[in-house]
C-alpha cells in the first residue's frame, strides 16, 4: 500500500481511542498488517499499555528522582553549613550552582543524538547514571571552592542526558495522546524529589560528626551511593524496545507496539527516515520552525523560576523565620502540591488531545503566585502565610508546564530522528532558564529578593503570550490546509511531494 501521510494527534490517536483504525488512516503499512491493527482487541490494546506502564514507567521515575535529587541537595546542603565550612563569598555560591548547567545544556542534543543510534537504551542510560553517582559520591570529599566548581560542572555533563533520553525513550513507546500523561508521572518524580529530598536531607543531617564528616557531606555520600546501586539496577531493569522485551510480551503484543508506531510516523519526509545519519537539512528544518521557538518560551516559563526555586527554597523559607531544620521540612507541601497539579492537568490534556488550555491555565496560577510573593514579601513578617501560600500556588502552576510543553513538541515531530534531535533542543534550552535561576536569588535581596521574584513573574507573562500564539499559528495553518480536499490535493501533489513535505503536507493536521 502507497505510503500516505497522517493525521498524528487527531487520526490515529482517535482511531486508537475507538478501537478502530481504517486502513486509509495507515500510510506505510500493508493490507495484512492494516486488518491486524483493525481487528486487535480494544481490551487488548489497554492491557498491552498498561504492561508497558507497569515495566517503564516505574524505573524511569526512580532514575529521574534520584537525578533531581543529586542536581538540587547542593541547596539542602547549603543551609546545613557547607557555604561557610568551604569559605564560599559573594556569589561563589551561585556561580557553583550555574555552573553545572554549562555542560548540562550543551551535551543534551549530542546525548539524544546518541541515545537515539543504541539499539539497548539501558546501556546507555545506566552508563550515564553510574558516572554521575560517582561524582556526587566523591562531592562529599570536596574541601574548596575550586574543587566544588569542578565537581558540579563533571556531574553537569553526565545528569544532560537523562531528561531528554527519558522523554525519548517515552516517545518511542506511546502515541501522543497517552505521552503527556507518563511525562507528567516521571516529572512528579521531580516534585515528589522535592518533598523527598527535605525530609531525607533534614535526616541526614542528624549524622553531622559521624566519621569526622560534617552533615553536609553524608547528604552527598548517603545520596551519591545509592544513585550507583540505582544505575546498576538500571542495566537490566530499564525496557529497552518491544522486540527486546520477549520475556514479558507476547508475540502479537510486539507486533501491535510497532505497527501502531509505525503508522503513527509513516507521514515524515523520506530525509527523515529513521535509519538515515543526521543532516545539514534536518537541523536546518528544526531552527526555521516557529513552533519550536515559541515553545522555548512556553518551557521558559517553567524553567527559570522552577530552577531558582529548586535551588533556594529552603533559603526563602528560612527568610520567613523557620528554623533550618523546620524550612526542610516545609519544602515538603508546595513540591506534593506540584506533583498533584501536573499529574491532574497531564490527564485532561491526554483525554481531550489537546494542550493549550491546559498549559495556559497552570502558567496563570503561575503569575498570580509571583505577584503575590513581588508584592507581600516587602513586609514579610507581617504576611509569612500569604508569602507561603504563593509558593505553593507557584508549584501549583509550574510542574503542569513540562509535561505539556514536551507532548506537545513529540506530538507534531513524528519522524524519531527530528524528534531525538527536537527533544534534547527543547529540554537544552529549557536549561538554560536553569543558568537564568541560579542568578535572580541574590543573598543581599534577602528575604524580599524582588529580582528573583519578578524575573519569575516576567518569564511567565512571556510564556503565555508564547502558548497563545502557538495555539493561534497553529490553528490558522490546520484551516489553511483544510481549504482544500483530499482528492484535490493528491492532485496537485505526488505521493513523493507529499512525503517530501513531512509536517508540512497539507495531509498533516497540526496537534493543539
Amino acid at each position: 500500500m502507497a505510503t500516505q501521510t497522517l493525521d498524528i494527534e487527531r487520526e490515529l490517536s482517535r482511531d486508537e481511542k475507538s478501537g478502530t483504525m481504517h486502513s486509509e488512516h495507515m500510510g506505510g503499512l500493508t493490507s495484512e498488517d492494516a486488518d491486524f491493527l483493525n481487528n486487535f482487541p480494544e481490551e487488548r490494546k489497554k492491557a498491552v499499555v498498561r504492561k508497558v506502564d507497569m515495566r517503564l514507567i516505574p524505573m524511569l521515575v526512580l532514575l529521574y528522582l534520584i537525578a533531581y535529587l543529586d542536581k538540587t541537595n547542593i541547596g539542602n546542603a547549603k543551609i546545613e553549613g557547607m557555604t561557610d565550612d568551604l569559605n564560599l563569598k559573594g556569589i561563589e555560591y551561585n556561580i557553583v550552582t550555574a555552573i553545572f548547567f554549562i555542560p548540562f545544556v550543551l551535551c543534551e542534543v549530542p546525548s539524544n543524538m546518541i541515545l537515539h543510534r543504541f539499539r539497548r537504551p539501558s546501556i546507555y542510560m545506566g552508563g550515564i547514571v553510574f558516572c554521575w553517582g560517582v561524582i556526587m559520591t566523591l562531592t562529599a570529599l570536596v574541601q574548596n571552592y575550586a574543587g566544588l566548581l569542578a565537581i558540579r560542572f563533571l556531574l553537569g555533563i553526565f545528569e544532560a542526558g537523562f531528561l531528554p533520553g527519558a522523554i525519548l525513550i517515552i516517545s518511542n513507546w506511546y502515541l501522543p495522546n497517552e505521552t503527556q500523561t507518563r511525562i507528567a508521572i516521571l516529572y512528579t518524580s521531580a516534585a515528589t524529589g522535592g518533598a523527598f529530598s527535605g525530609l531525607l536531607a533534614f535526616a541526614i543531617a542528624k549524622m553531622d560528626g559521624m566519621a569526622g564528616l560534617e552533615g553536609w557531606r553524608w547528604i552527598f555520600l548517603i545520596e551519591g551511593l545509592f544513585t550507583v546501586v540505582v544505575a546498576v539496577m538500571c542495566f537490566f531493569m530499564l525496557c529497552d524496545s518491544p522486540a527486546l522485551s520477549t520475556r514479558w510480551l507476547e508475540a502479537d503484543d510486539i507486533r501491535y507496539l510497532e505497527l501502531r508506531q509505525l503508522a503513527r510516523r509513516s507521514s515524515v519526509p523520506s530525509d527523515y527516515k529513521e535509519n538515515d545519519h543526521f543532516n545539514l537539512r534536518l537541523f536546518k528544518d528544526i531552527l526555521l520552525d516557529y513552533k519550536i521557538w515559541l515553545l522555548f518560551f512556553a518551557n521558559w516559563s517553567n524553567a527559570v523560576p522552577n530552577y531558582a526555586m529548586k535551588f533556594t527554597m529552603p533559603t526563602i523559607l528560612r527568610g520567613m523565620g523557620y528554623t533550618s531544620s523546620d524550612a526542610q521540612l516545609m519544602t515538603i507541601p508546595p513540591y506534593a502540591i506540584g506533583a498533584i497539579s501536573a499529574y491532574a492537568f497531564a490527564i485532561f490534556a491526554d483525554k481531550y488531545s489537546w494542550r493549550a488550555p491546559f498549559i495556559l491555565g497552570p502558567q496563570c496560577c503561575l503569575v498570580v503566585a509571583f505577584i503575590i510573593l513581588f508584592v507581600k514579601s516587602s513586609d514579610i513578617d507581617n504576611n509569612i502565610a500569604v508569602c507561603y501560600f504563593a509558593v505553593c500556588l507557584a508549584c501549583f502552576g509550574m510542574y503542569p508546564i513540562l509535561p505539556g510543553v514536551n507532548a506537545w513538541n513529540v506530538a507534531n515531530t513524528p519522524d524519531p530522528a527530528k524528534r531525538s534531535v527536537n527533544i534534547g533542543l527543547l529540554v537544552c534550552v529549557g536549561n538554560i532558564g536553569g543558568l537564568i535561576g541560579s542568578y535572580i536569588y541574590l543573598e543581599r535581596e534577602a528575604p524580599r529578593y524582588p529580582v528573583g521574584y519578578g524575573t519569575s513573574l516576567a518569564f511567565g507573562l512571556a510564556g503565555i503570550v508564547a502558548v497563545v500564539l502557538l495555539e493561534t499559528l497553529l490553528k490558522r495553518g490546520n484551516a489553511k490546509k483544510a481549504r482544500m480536499t483530499e482528492e484535490e490535493i493528491r492532485q496537485k501533489y505526488s505521493e513523493q511531494e507529499l512525503v517530501r513535505m513531512g509536517e508540512k503536507s497539507p495531509l498533516f493536521k497540526y496537534a493543539l
